[in-house]
């Protein structure tokens, strides 16, 4: 059978014959840069067109527009000027074609029939000169296109180039415009931008004028600054784009403001994240195919969008941080501006950890500043070290201290522990308090010692497993529910924190020579004692022996020694078979070290812990005359201090004569009880014979100008009573040495009592003018004798 020819559509067939014209043609042509061969060519697609006319059926695409016969090269160059062909050659050379980007496109539509283009043809020359004479400053709008059934019809408004946009579109299409690479041209239109268009740049401007510029430029981006924050703050959902404006405003580029612009952005951004951070961490939801509410869809998006802007935030801020540390082999000085912006970027993300600690890249914020605690500027030390110090006392879950400690412990390593004291001052903020490093292995072998048992006593089966389990996993959401799961996270991150601290402080104690590094780590020592374990006890003392036995070490380091041997012998450590005379001796010589400077009374704070450890704490075996010579020591080094010092000794030697009444023979002026002469010279205060003597500072110290110290010396010398005569006031009475000598300071200025104002005392006026008196009676008749005989004289002398 003969196939049948399949019909085709009127359209088919006319492009298929199209496509076989268009094969047919010659090549396309191509565009030379004169005017008088663009005008030749035309000719020829002229003559082309008028032999291969098309049929009625067929459809031909359009012709590009021809321009007319008598517009050849020649006869434009005749009819143009000298100077405007100079100006077309000087334009060619240099490439300028700027004069063309005004010129623009608003012929008809391509989908317009052929007959429509051929009629058109005869006035496009025209209308093109017309629109070149009479160009006005016109700016065109598009607007959307409006569908017909002849096709889409395109639609636009004419707007002036002079008319000012609102300041909103002018911020946005600002934000929208791509980053300028070369830094100079940025700057220099800005510059132009920020003096304005009334002002001539080719004249020089006056220091006035500048300045006036300039504040009106930072009053536009103050202004631009606090209504996008303002906006963030009041619905931070629904403008958290207005972060992105903000973070863009921190790449300022103008050189009169850039740098005052960058810190008003660092500051107004680190409030409103302040406030806009939730108080939960962020996490990255995976919801791909699960049907959501659009609140939760809402939600979330506010979240991821928060967390980018905010990641974008630390790493400006990170770049400015890093602009301060000095990296070996970069010699590169950095100008006052950036340091003083790369300071307030330290501030502002130690702001930023203290207000959310817990918050997502709270680590790499850590990273970043705990550096700078070894910075050679102490303002910058400050300000981490009090941020540090703040994360410490309010972390709760002592998960952000742990990461700030291996942070911390990393960096001494690298650097062979060669730091500034801050960086291990921030460690005696640490609070451990009955932290057992030995609890662990404890609990996992009697765990295991009563499994061990349990399985011999039963035969468990399959399904007995099984319960179990599901009884463990029970008991587990209810340890959950009563937050002990917690409390098992908190003590474990505990007793990684004091391993850390530990080795520290050894390592350093073995290793450094730095004399301040090696105070701290004594003074850390002597304030966590009570955490080390006691196999080490016995080594930790023999090496502070040895320490004590250097000569670099300072008079504050042998304290730090001394307390830390103490607190050792008098909490876990009271078995050790040790004699502590050489301690004894070491702070009783030393105690005369301390004076009435504020050095020393710094120093005064330590050495009234440390005798409140060995002769309060371990009197019991401590004889009776080592104690007697310490509070002989402690009444004349009284003399020697100001009033809050004397408080703090006078206070420690009352509790001492409250706990052994030994003591109040020192109360007696009857020397004849001593077994010789006092030696106040010896070092040891065994053998220096203070009972031979009494505590006569006391009479010295009654004379003070301080009422509390009278107070408390009054009841000293009536044998501390605890009512009656000379008792001390309960507010007072139940202070200890060391807060005695904290709440009377007067270190700010500030008295304590406070000094009462004096009254006028009031004189009455006798009649017959002052009276004289006399102690010998003789003497005061002879004086009325002479003086009534100068009184005779006078009379006579007047008649």
């Amino acid at each position: 059978m003969a196939l049948k020819k399949t019909k085709i559509s009127k359209v088919k067939r006319s492009n298929q014959k199209r496509g076989k014209l268009t094969k047919q043609k010659a090549a396309p042509q191509k565009f030379t840069n004169t005017v008088a061969s663009q005008s030749l060519n035309s000719k020829k697609n002229l003559k082309s067109t008028k032999k291969n006319k098309p049929s009625k059926d067929e459809v031909v695409p359009p012709e590009p527009s021809v321009e007319d016969e008598s517009d050849n090269g020649e006869n434009m160059l005749e009819m143009m000027e000298d100077g405007d062909v100079e100006f077309l050659k000087n334009a060619i050379t240099s490439r300028s074609y700027g004069l063309l980007k005004n010129i623009k496109y608003t012929g008809p539509s391509k989908k317009r029939k052929k007959n429509d283009d051929e009629d058109n043809d005869e006035n496009l020359e025209n209308d093109y000169e017309d629109k070149q004479e009479t160009a006005p400053p016109l700016k065109i709008r598009k607007l959307l296109p409006i569908k017909t059934k002849e096709g889409l019809v395109h639609q636009q408004v004419v707007v002036e180039q002079a008319e000012e946009q609102p300041e909103e579109e002018d911020n946005i299409s600002e934000h929208n415009e791509p980053e300028v690479d070369d830094e100079e041209e940025a700057c220099e239109f800005s510059l132009e931008a920020c003096l304005g268009d009334d002002l001539d740049l080719s004249k020089p401007l006056s220091a006035a004028q500048l300045f006036a510029q300039r504040n009106k430029a930072l009053t536009q981006r103050k202004l631009e600054i606090g209504v996008l924050s303002s906006q963030v703050l009041e619905n931070p959902e629904e403008k958290v784009t207005n972060l992105r404006m903000l973070l863009k405003i921190m790449d300022e580029q103008t050189p009169v403001v850039y740098i005052t612009v960058r810190k008003l952005a660092i500051m107004s951004l680190l409030e409103v994240f302040k406030d806009v951070i939730p108080s939960y961490r962020i996490r990255n939801h995976k919801d791909e195919g699960v049907l959501l509410k659009k609140s939760t869809l809402k939600l979330r998006k506010f979240e991821t969008e928060l967390l980018q802007h905010y990641k974008k935030f630390l790493q400006k801020l990170e770049k400015a941080c890093m602009a301060l540390q000095k990296n070996r082999g970069n010699s590169k000085k950095l100008s006052k501006e950036g340091y003083a912006l790369g300071q307030i970027a330290v501030n502002a993300m130690s702001e930023l950890l203290v207000a959310h600690p817990n918050f997502n890249f709270s680590e790499n914020i850590t990273q970043v500043i705990v550096p700078f605690l070894n910075h050679k500027d102490e303002t910058l030390r400050k300000i981490v070290k009090s941020a540090v110090e703040n994360v410490f006392k309010e972390d709760k879950k002592e998960e952000i201290t742990l990461k700030i400690l291996r942070v911390l412990n990393h960096y001494l390593k690298t650097h062979a522990h060669n730091v500034k004291v801050e960086m291990l001052e921030v460690l005696l903020v640490l609070k451990l308090k009955d932290v057992n490093l030995e609890k662990e292995k404890e609990l996992e072998m009697k765990h295991k010692k009563l499994m061990s048992k349990k399985q011999n006593v039963l035969q468990i089966s399959k399904k007995e497993r099984k319960r179990q389990k599901q009884l463990q996993y029970l008991e587990k959401e209810l340890l959950e529910t009563k937050a002990e799961e917690n409390k098992q996270a908190k003590q474990k991150n505990i007793t990684e924190i004091t391993k850390i601290v530990f080795a520290v402080y050894f390592r350093i104690l073995k290793s450094s020579t730095n004399n301040k590094a090696i105070g701290v780590c004594l003074e850390g020592l002597a304030k966590f004692a009570h955490c080390i374990n006691f196999d080490y006890y016995m080594d930790m003392v023999n090496l502070l022996d040895k320490l004590l036995k250097e000569e670099w070490l300072g008079f504050r380091e042998q304290l730090h020694c001394i307390q830390t041997v103490f607190a050792i012998l008098s909490g876990q450590g009271e078995s050790l078979t040790l004699d502590p005379t050489r301690f004894y001796n070491n702070i009783y010589k030393n105690l005369f070290e301390i004076t009435a400077s504020s050095k020393g009374h710094n120093n005064l704070l330590i050495v009234l812990q440390i005798l409140n450890d060995c002769l309060i704490k371990r009197r019991k075996k401590i004889t009776n005359k080592r104690l007697i010579g310490f509070v002989k020591r402690l009444a004349i080094l009284s003399l020697h201090l100001l009033h809050h010092g004397s408080l703090g000794t006078l206070g420690l030697v009352r509790n001492i004569m409250q706990l052994n009444k030994n003591v109040d023979i020192l109360l007696d002026t009857d020397n004849s009880f001593g077994d010789g002469h006092y030696l106040p010279e010896l070092d040891d205060a065994e053998y220096t014979n203070a009972a031979s003597t009494s505590l006569y500072e006391l009479a010295i110290l009654n004379k003070s100008y301080h009422p509390v110290v009278r107070k408390l010396v009054k009841n000293i010398s009536h044998g501390v009573p605890s009512s009656g005569e000379g008792a001390l006031v309960p507010e007072i009475g139940k202070l200890r040495p060391d807060e005695l000598f904290q709440t009377y300071d007067m270190s700010e200025m500030a008295f304590n009592p406070s000094v009462p104002i004096p009254k006028k005392e009031k004189t009455e006026k006798k009649k017959g003018g002052s009276h004289i008196f006399f102690a010998d009676q003789n003497f005061e008749d002879e004086c009325n004798m002479k003086m009534k005989e100068q009184l005779l004289r006078g009379v006579f002398c007047t008649e």
